[in-house]
């Protein structure tokens, strides 16, 4: 299939899946005029290529995943250490920034108290 038939079955715009070829998570063949062609099975990868970067993971992240492959029967990584070492990695950094953002929120809370406490009367 073309590159605008892979658009209309992803919802995904030729501009983001140019990218995705440009970053390595999806390898196109050409045809004997240039144009990109890609498999049958090129939607569901760019669904689970959503999924992943939904999930908080850079295409950095998804790069270094294809390796250890993508299971196409039930879209899950395949166990490695790489790819536990990387969602490990990232759940991680996403507890640390739920934790600065917790605290964020609780030093705006003191602050709204703060403020509320020295409105005049209405």
């Amino acid at each position: 299939m073309l590159i605008g038939e892979l658009a209309r079955r992803t919802a995904v715009s030729t501009r983001l899946l140019r990218y995705y070829e440009e970053q390595g998570l999806l390898q196109p063949q050409r045809d004997s005029l240039g144009y990109r062609a890609y498999g049958d099975d090129a939607p569901d990868q760019v669904r689970h290529i959503r999924d992943m970067l939904a999930a908080g993971l850079s295409t950095e992240d998804i790069r270094s995943l294809l390796p250890c492959a993508i299971d196409h029967v039930d879209k899950s990584i395949q166990a490695c250490d790489q790819s536990l070492d990387i969602v490990e990695s990232r759940h991680s950094e996403l507890d640390n920034k739920i934790a600065v953002l917790e605290r964020q929120r609780e030093l705006l809370a003191v602050q709204r108290t703060s403020i509320r406490e020295r409105m005049p009367a209405r």
